[in-house]
């Protein structure tokens, strides 16, 4: 019996789901607000302004990161194709 491969794009695989994304969000939030603290305190010398520049940033670049990801992950555009295997198309058993 021979294996056939056919290459097909199926929809809705290999995006980030919602948690990955607020999971994604914090862990870079935390180190672009560092980066932050650290730049504001080597232009003007005081760590309360470095700190409190981080604080207002770090709710509103969240808020635009996450809208930024959530919208990269609704769109298909850069995904190659990836060739599937067709009897694994039938098989009703989850794959992830």
């Amino acid at each position: 019996m021979t294996e056939h491969t056919i290459t097909k794009h199926i929809e809705g695989t290999g995006h980030a789901n919602r948690k990955r994304s607020l999971v994604k969000t914090c862990s870079w939030r935390i180190l672009a607000s560092t980066d932050t603290v650290i730049i504001a305190r080597v232009l003007t010398g005081s760590w309360t302004i470095g700190l409190s520049i981080a604080s207002i940033e770090i709710v509103t670049k969240m808020i635009l990161y996450y809208l930024h990801e959530r919208g990269w992950s609704s769109l298909d555009w850069g995904l190659e194709d990836v060739d599937v295997d067709v009897t694994a198309l039938a098989d009703p058993r989850p794959v992830h």
